[in-house]
C-alpha cells in the first residue's frame, strides 16, 4: 500500500486546492502517471503516482483544500507491479536498497516543472548519525528554489552518496539509511499520536533552515505557527512571521458586508467562488495600499523616434533573431538605464534597512484568463534587445497557458505594466510589494503638440510611475521618469549611456 501525498509546493506556499482527479478508484496507474492536479494561489501543480498499482481510496476530493504533505489517496500494489516500500509515503521517494531489506534509499525529491538537476548545498547529518522519520537530512539548491530533503524513515545514516557541492539529477540517490525496516513499519501506527502533538512541542524538531532564519532575524520560535508535519516550523513559516507586522493592518478583502439584494435581483445573479489566484491578487494589492506610502507621478513621451526605429528595423530584427521587435524591450532598456541613476527606485525596505539591488530583475505584468500575474525577467539590465523580446514572449505564452512556476514570479525588483494594450489612456498602477516602483505604460495616441512654436500631431503616451514615498523622494521619482522619457525620445542615448 503506497500513500499519495501533496508534494512540496514551493517557498511561502502552504496549501492547495484539489482541482481535478485524472483517475478514479479502481483504475490501474503506472509510476509517474499523473493522478491529479492541485491549484495554489500562484501555480498549478501536477501530482504523479509514486508507484505502480491500482488507485484505491481517494482521501481528498476535488475542491478540497489540503496542506503540504497531506494524504491525497492510496495506491494498492496491482498484478505485475513491484510492491512499494512503506517509506514511499515521504516526499523523497524511498526504495529498498539492493544490499538488504532493512536499508532505505534517500532519493532526490520532485524538483518541479522544468528543473532537471540540483546542487547539494548542506548536509545536516553525518554518516553514523541516528535520524528520525521526516527529520531534515540535507538541503538542495536549484536555479529556482531551495529544497529540503526529509528522512523517509527512521534509522542510522549509513552512507552519503552525494556530498556537499555535488550536482545531482532529478532521479539520483543521495544517501542510504540503515536499520529502517522496523522504524518505518512502526511509523503508521505512531502517526495518530504524533499528529496530536501541539505546534511548537519540545519533541518536534523544526526544519534546520527555519532555525537558521529565526536566528538571523531574531524571531522567537514560540511566535511562529508551524505548518509542517506535527506542527514542525518550516522556512516559509518563519518568512510569513517576519512579514506579519507589516501585513497585520491589512483587512480581509471581503470584510465589508454585502448590501441587501432584492429577491428579483438575486434570482438573476450568479455566485462563483474566487480562485486562489484571484484571492491572492486581492490580498496583495490591498496590503500594498495599506503598507506603502504610495504616490504616483506622471509624464508623457513622444513615441515617434521609437516607432520610426522599430519600423525601419523590425523585418531585419525578426529575420535575424526569430522574434518580433516590440515596444517592451525599449521600455525595459530605458528603465534599466534610469534605475542605475536612481537606485532607490530599484531598492526595497527590510525593517529599518534599505536594500539596494545592484541588478534588475524586471517584472512584466501580464493579464491571463485566470488573473494578473507578473513573470520576472532576471538580470534584464545585462540582456540585449533580442534576449529581452525572447524572454517576454516566452514568459507571456507560459503565463497564458498557466505553466509559469512559482519561482518565475518571485524576486522582481521593478515592474512594467502595459495597460495600453487594452486601450487605457492613463492610470495609477499599484506597487508590487516589496518593490518600490512600478511604471505604467498606456495607449499611444496622436495629439496636437506645440514644437518650436508650431502645432504638430505627434504619437504621445502618458507614463505613470507609482513609487513608495518612504524610500523614494519626489526628486528621485521625477528624475527617473524624465530619464525614461529622454531615452525613449532619443534611443541613441541608450547606446552612449547618457
Amino acid at each position: 500500500m503506497t500513500e499519495v501525498r501533496v508534494p512540496t509546493l514551493g517557498e511561502s506556499v502552504t496549501e492547495a486546492t484539489v482541482a481535478t482527479w485524472f483517475k478514479k478508484p479502481g483504475d490501474a496507474v503506472a509510476v509517474d502517471e499523473m493522478l491529479c492536479e492541485l491549484e495554489t494561489d500562484k501555480v498549478t501543480v501536477e501530482v504523479p503516482a509514486p508507484a505502480a498499482g491500482v488507485l484505491g481510496e481517494i482521501v481528498a476530493a476535488e475542491g478540497d483544500t489540503v496542506g503540504v504533505d497531506a494524504l491525497l489517496a492510496m495506491i494498492t500494489a496491482g498484478e505485475g507491479a513491484a510492491p512499494a516500500p512503506v517509506a514511499a509515503a515521504a516526499p523523497a521517494a524511498a526504495a529498498p536498497a539492493s544490499g538488504g531489506g532493512d536499508a532505505v534509499d534517500v532519493m532526490v525529491p520532485t524538483l518541479g516543472e522544468s528543473v532537471t538537476e540540483a546542487t547539494v548545498s548542506t548536509w545536516f547529518k553525518a554518516v553514523g548519525d541516528t535520524v528520525a522519520q521526516d527529520e531534515m537530512l540535507c538541503e538542495l539548491e536549484t536555479d529556482k528554489v531551495s529544497v529540503e530533503v526529509p528522512a523517509p524513515a527512521a534509522g542510522v545514516l549509513t552512507e552519503i552518496i552525494a556530498a556537499e557541492g555535488a550536482t545531482v539529477d532529478a532521479s539520483a540517490k543521495l544517501a542510504v539509511i540503515g536499520g529502517a525496516s522496523a522504524s518505518a513499519a512502526a511509523a503508521p501506527a505512531a502517526a495518530p499520536t504524533a499528529a496530536a502533538a501541539p505546534a511548537g512541542s519540545a519533541d518536534v524538531e523544526n526544519a534546520p533552515s527555519a532555525n537558521k532564519l529565526m536566528a538571523e532575524k531574531g524571531i522567537d520560535a514560540a511566535s511562529v505557527t508551524g505548518t509542517g508535519r506535527d506542527g514542525r516550523i518550516m522556512k516559509e513559516d518563519v518568512m510569513k512571521a517576519a512579514l506579519a507586522p507589516a501585513a497585520a493592518p491589512a483587512p480581509a478583502p471581503a470584510a465589508a458586508p454585502r448590501a441587501p439584494v432584492s429577491a428579483d435581483d438575486a434570482s438573476r445573479e450568479e455566485r462563483v467562488k474566487m480562485t486562489r489566484l484571484r484571492q491572492t491578487i486581492a490580498k496583495r494589492l490591498k496590503e500594498s495600499q495599506n503598507t506603502a506610502a504610495m504616490l504616483t507621478t506622471y509624464n508623457e513621451v513622444d513615441m515617434g523616434a521609437v516607432m520610426d526605429l522599430r519600423k525601419e528595423y523590425k523585418d531585419a530584427f525578426e529575420k535575424k533573431h526569430g522574434v518580433r521587435l516590440g515596444f517592451m524591450s525599449f521600455f525595459t532598456k530605458a528603465c534599466c538605464h534610469a534605475l542605475k541613476e536612481v537606485p532607490e527606485v530599484n531598492a526595497e525596505i527590510d525593517g529599518t534597512d534599505i536594500v539596494y539591488k545592484n541588478f534588475v530583475h524586471m517584472g512584466v505584468a501580464a493579464g491571463t484568463p485566470t488573473g494578473l500575474v507578473v513573470p520576472v525577467i532576471r538580470d534584464a539590465d545585462s540582456m540585449s534587445f533580442a534576449e529581452i523580446e525572447k524572454a517576454i514572449s516566452e514568459k507571456g505564452k507560459r503565463a497564458r497557458d498557466g505553466k509559469l512556476s512559482m519561482a518565475e514570479m518571485q524576486g522582481g525588483t521593478f515592474t512594467l505594466s502595459n495597460g495600453g494594450v487594452y486601450g487605457s489612456l492613463m492610470s495609477s498602477p499599484i506597487l508590487n510589494p516589496p518593490q518600490s516602483g512600478i511604471l505604467g505604460m498606456h495607449k499611444i495616441q496622436d495629439r496636437p503638440m506645440a514644437i518650436n512654436g508650431q502645432v504638430v500631431i505627434r504619437p504621445m503616451m502618458y507614463l505613470a510611475l507609482s513609487y513608495d514615498h518612504r524610500i523614494v523622494d519626489g526628486k528621485g521619482a521625477v528624475t527617473f521618469l524624465v530619464r525614461v522619457k529622454e531615452a525613449l525620445e532619443d534611443p541613441r542615448r541608450l547606446l552612449m549611456d547618457l
